[in-house]
């Protein structure tokens, strides 16, 4: 990004010396905010054993054992790993409705349980996916590859880089009760150092980009903490925030929420400011002596395009997670201001209108620091130089004096 493109010494360093600011108070943020390691950990009793892995060998259509007029299916699971290997069970399930139904040939997961008696248990878990899901992990590996080469690498490990973030901080850090959204903000910096670096490479534009995507962050950050509060947000939006607080792990919901917001804009944010300082860099390049204010102008109307198209990929985003939702209101009968104001369909529009605050707040930080950066190339060679070529031009306006 920003290939062959010079950028003044003073504005060069001016920039190391805010980046390096940011990333002293994010090393700082990491080690106030480190989890300790000694939270407690819930009873494994409470929650499930780890599944185990099974194979469907036989399905048979039958009426079901607890109601003769409905139908059901009888499938026979042989267990194909842990201690039981190779044992057989039954399990029967109502064929009703439209979805998935257990077949012979599939792969699942079921839960073994060891009852008073000693006998074991066996009830389905899941389907077994994690062959398709390495399928599809090794062809979207292989087209970023493909075509954004080393480039393409980069990213792959900041990829891999935020899911270290998010496992080994995020997570644990929440768990031992620290505030919410700093957790995030700190995890969200510490992953946008490093993915737009790896994929970008450490330049001056690259910078650009990630101050731009820090400054965004914090108005989605402050609108964020400033919605949940005016709409009376719970944060018990899902069963697994309920679950969370019956075991009495000490989290606050609404902090959750915003930690949520805050670490789900980062994404999309970061895509739209390097878009933005690569817009900014092509037109400089192009036209190397345009006025810092055209060069902001043209750019801004290349990001009100994207902004637009990105927008609304948030918004169908959204409104897609939450599609089952929406039917079940409206199968419902309920009227659309009923809908939007539960607060499982509220919180989805928080963050849809949030994060787009967030995105066009983006376009013009991005633009304008970039423009200012890339500055025309008559005012770059002056800072460079310690002095402009003005005699050069007044020699050669004096024998044009002679004409």
């Amino acid at each position: 990004m920003g290939e062959g493109l010079a950028v003044a010494p003073s504005v060069e360093r001016i920039l190391r010396t805010v980046v390096v600011v940011c990333a002293v108070l994010t090393l700082l943020g990491l080690l106030a905010l480190w989890p300790s390691g000694d939270h407690r950990t819930v009873d494994p009793a409470m929650l499930d054993a780890d599944p185990i892995g099974a194979r469907v060998e036989q399905v048979v259509l039958q009426p079901c054992s607890y109601d003769e007029a409905a139908e059901c299916s009888l499938a026979t699971m042989r267990i194909t790993e842990g201690p039981t290997e190779g044992e057989r069970f039954t399990f029967e399930e109502l064929t009703s409705g439209a979805g998935k139904r257990l077949a012979a040939g599939d792969d699942v997961l079921v839960l073994a349980t060891v009852t008073v008696d000693g006998t074991t248990a066996y009830t389905f878990y899941e389907y077994e996916r994690s062959t398709a899901l390495l399928l599809l992990l090794l062809l979207f590996v292989v087209a970023i590859l493909v075509l954004g080469r080393w480039r393409g690498a980069g990213a792959l490990a900041g990829l891999g880089v935020s899911l270290l973030v998010i496992v080994g901080f995020l997570l644990p850090s929440l768990l031992d009760g620290n505030q919410a959204v700093l957790v995030a903000l700190v995890a969200a910096s510490l992953i946008a150092f490093v993915a737009l670096y790896l994929a970008h490479g450490v330049t001056p534009l690259t910078t650009v980009a990630l101050l731009s995507t820090f400054a965004a962050l914090v108005v989605t950050g402050v609108l964020s903490w400033i919605f949940v509060r005016l709409a009376d947000f719970t944060g018990y939006t899902d069963d697994s925030t309920q679950m969370l607080d019956a075991l009495q792990v000490p989290i606050d919901p609404r902090g959750i929420l915003l930690a949520g917001i805050v670490i789900g804009s980062l994404g999309v944010l970061d895509d739209v400011t390097v878009t933005q300082v690569s817009a900014v860099a092509e037109l400089r390049t192009a036209r190397p002596d345009l006025p810092a204010t055209e060069l902001y102008g043209q750019a801004l109307r290349i990001g009100r395009d994207h902004i637009s198209s990105t927008v609304n990929t948030l918004f169908l985003a959204y409104a897609g997670a939450s599609l089952p939702l929406l039917l079940l209101f409206s199968e419902a009968g309920q009227g659309i201001g009923s809908i939007v104001t539960r607060e499982l369909v509220a919180v989805e529009i928080v963050r849809a209108l949030v994060g787009s605050i967030g995105l066009v707040s983006a376009v013009p930080i991005s633009t304008w620091l970039a423009a200012q950066v890339l500055r025309p190339t008559s005012v770059q060679d002056h800072d460079h130089d310690g002095h402009d070529d003005g005699h050069d031009d007044g020699h050669d306006d004096g024998h044009g004096g002679h004409r």
